[in-house]
């Protein structure tokens, strides 16, 4: 099948689209690390919910890029991008599953702080992307953006690295130790994955300059 006329949302929009969804997964893993045993699993679903319009937006892009003469940036970048807040949000959703599969409640002090650490650069990343997400027709001008997400990933190297270091300090019996390192680990990976996003933006920067 040829290529056809453009039609429907702008790659920016859905992008923007995108890095919203990020936001509502942010808040709602948050909410599920503060909510009580018996209200887990419906915000598990609804982050399963999220996760999975994320993914419809995903595959947007996909057929856009395959329906498209004329693109505003290199295919390769569009579909990086993408990847990339895909990838964020896959990490997020993970997480949360995670939490209600291993039924992580009632985590000590000061692991819990930790973990709140990691989640609130997350939650920074997410809005400073969803934020920024609009002025991506003019990269050039996001360069505010990308040193903060790199900042804010650094944050979060120093929150993964304490929180490892107490799981282990902390007296956990080794089972719950295993279950919250692999938590642990996946914020870390989503903390990745934003820095990821930001140098892509940067590099486009440079090629549109």
């Amino acid at each position: 099948m040829g290529k056809t006329k453009d039609r429907g949302p702008s790659f920016f929009e859905i992008l923007k689209a995108q890095a919203s969804q990020l936001v509502t997964a942010v808040d709602l893993l948050t909410t599920l690390f503060n909510a009580p045993e018996e209200e887990r699993y419906l915000l598990r679903d609804r982050l399963h919910e999220v996760e999975h319009e994320a993914d419809n937006l995903n595959h947007s892009i996909i057929r856009k890029l395959n329906q498209s003469f004329i693109t505003p940036f290199d295919r390769e970048d569009l579909q990086a991008l993408a990847s990339l807040l895909d990838d964020c949000m896959d990490l997020l959703d993970e997480a949360g599953d995670l939490l209600v599969l291993y039924n992580l409640h009632d985590i000590p002090e000061p692991v819990f702080s930790l973990l709140q650490a990691q989640m609130q650069v997350l939650n920074q990343c997410a809005f400073l992307t969803a934020e920024n997400m609009p002025n991506l027709k003019r990269p050039q001008d996001m360069r505010e953006y990308w040193v903060e997400i790199n900042r804010l990933e650094n944050d979060g190297d120093k929150a993964y690295r304490r929180t490892l270091k107490h799981l282990f300090d902390t007296g956990i019996d080794p089972i719950t130790v295993i279950k919250l390192k692999d938590v642990v680990e996946v914020l870390e990976k989503c903390t990745d994955k934003f820095e990821d996003l930001g140098n892509a933006i940067e590099s486009i920067a440079v090629k549109e300059s």
